[in-house]
């Protein structure tokens, strides 16, 4: 079979599976969740069963529930880190006083947007470095040896800092969760 012929095939297995399991897949979704959330949940089950067409068993249907299951799963999981994120952010004090007050974000905003990212994954959003490293596309050795690069470059600013205008040690309580972010 050629190139053409099998993406054809491949096509049109795709279309017959959207076509017989759709409307179960949708029905599954919106029993779960919100209407905007269930129709992402949707878009994104189909967009792994197209990107897995040759996994996807002859009996389709529950393997299609079973990955519209996960991604609904990750969307609580997501809300959940959202409505967290949300609350600290409107818990940290803002504009002047938040700099004044947190030299942790002033150096934070003195490191790279890659050292940034790293920090913040591992701190912010609570990923392990297994999981920081899926989002950053490497392997989990290097966003280790990123996580811990980071960190020492967050120190380093923060010390330039204190050195430039002395604070007091309170003010940098947010340090330690960049610290002490997950390692697994």
């Amino acid at each position: 079979m050629s190139h053409a012929q099998t993406r054809s095939a491949r096509r049109q297995r795709f279309e017959q599976l959207f076509d017989a399991h759709y409307s179960a897949v949708s029905g599954y979704a919106h029993r779960r969740a919100a209407p905007g959330d269930a129709e992402d949940a949707v878009g994104e089950t189909f967009l792994v069963a197209w990107r897995r067409i040759d996994d996807v068993p002859r009996e389709a249907k529950p393997w299609l529930l079973g990955v519209a299951r996960r991604v609904l799963a990750n969307q609580r999981r997501a809300g959940a880190r959202r409505a967290a994120l949300t609350e600290r952010v409107t818990r940290e004090p803002t504009g002047r006083d938040e700099l004044e007050r947190s030299p942790t974000l002033a150096a934070l905003r003195r490191l790279s947007d890659g050292d940034r990212e790293v920090l913040l994954l591992a701190a912010w959003d609570g990923l392990t470095t297994a999981e920081a490293a899926a989002v950053l596309g490497c392997s989990p050795t290097a966003a280790k040896v990123r996580l811990h690069r980071a960190r020492r470059r967050l120190r380093g600013a923060l010390e330039e800092l204190q050195a430039a205008a002395p604070v007091p040690a309170a003010a940098t309580a947010v340090t330690p969760r960049l610290e002490e972010c997950h390692d697994e």
